[in-house]
């Protein structure tokens, strides 16, 4: 017996370097990504504003760095709060720790003021901050890979021009062993690039928008069975309702099928200049319905079509779970 206990007492030992020697490495050898490029970007008035339309109304980087108004339907962002960052995401929300939305502004002290064009390039599209730590795939930089090269300058030369608000944000705290999970997540392997003339066709154009909007992020179910774009994803509200993504299929049923162009185009539209305050319990939503309203109709006819083109998957979504009633 006392020999049996000896030699399960050296396994545990074992495991336990074992275990300890993989922490160590996973800290320390990840995240395994190439060096920030040296790049200068060009700040010319047509870089500026292509950026400016890109990050307020397609990759929305704008909605979570910034200081969202939850008293209004989709939470649009507080004028005056641009990029300072400090949106919390947390175990309330599902999320396995607590993280923070980056302050993005050209703030020398708090945010980005110090950072390189190639420490944001590669932030934004490998997943590391300047100093080389992991951000949380929130930040969808898995999308943003897909971004040609000049729309990615094209959101740099915007952030720029932000004015620098000095907020100082916590650092992310994400839960063991999740941690070193996501030390291993960032990557250097870029896609293959999207050449700009390709997006002169809708279709194309229609896709590479689906992209680096992240559309799939959110209305892709957790069954991948049913295929993408068949919603069902869930969002957890600190006040206990659940909010459900909606299935974008072109299933007449359950998604868009029955939807025309045109009702397709006013669903984005009609929160153009429009505000809805809402109540207690009243049903609220992540979409940043305000600022994709922003969206040229040509880039959203674009989307459409290639929705329409993708494959119908019937999934009936239950869109809203109240909070229950104390």
């Amino acid at each position: 017996m006392k020999k049996a206990l000896k030699v399960v007492g050296y396994l545990v030992v074992v495991a336990l370097v074992a275990i300890a020697a993989g922490a160590i490495y996973l800290q320390y050898a990840f995240p395994n990504v190439d060096a920030a490029p040296t790049i200068t970007v060009r700040h010319t008035a047509e870089q500026v504003e292509r950026g400016r339309y890109l990050a307020n109304h397609v990759t929305v980087c704008i909605d979570c760095h910034s200081t969202r108004d939850f008293s209004q339907l989709s939470a649009p962002p507080v004028p005056g709060t641009f990029g300072k960052g400090g949106d919390k995401f947390d175990h309330n929300m599902g999320f396995p720790g607590t993280f923070y939305a980056k302050n993005i502004t050209p703030d020398k002290e708090t945010g980005i003021g110090t950072w390189t064009d190639g420490e944001v390039y590669r932030a934004m599209t490998q997943g590391v901050s300047k100093d080389g730590e992991p951000l949380f795939p929130l930040m969808p930089y898995g999308a943003y890979k897909q971004l040609t090269t000049q729309d990615a300058y094209a959101i740099i030369a915007y952030i720029r021009t932000l004015e620098p608000i000095r907020n100082e944000v916590p650092e992310s705290d994400a839960d063991f062993p999740f941690n070193l999970i996501l030390r291993t997540m960032p990557s250097s392997q870029m896609p293959k690039a999207t050449n700009p003339a390709s997006l002169n066709d809708e279709l194309l154009r229609g896709e590479y928008l689906v992209a680096v909007a992240s559309c799939g992020d959110c209305h892709s179910p957790k069954d991948a069975d049913l295929g993408a774009f068949a919603g069902g994803m869930d969002f957890k509200f600190p006040d206990g309702s659940v909010l459900r993504s909606a299935n974008i299929t072109p299933d007449r049923e359950t998604g868009i099928g029955s939807w025309s162009e045109e009702n397709f185009l006013q669903r984005f539209k009609a929160f153009q200049d429009t505000t809805q305050q809402l109540k207690p319990g009243q049903m609220q939503t992540l979409m940043p319905w305000k600022m994709y309203a922003g969206m040229k109709e040509e880039d959203l006819r674009a989307i459409y079509k290639y929705l329409r083109a993708q494959a119908p998957a019937k999934n009936q979504v239950v869109r809203f779970t109240p909070p229950a009633k104390p």
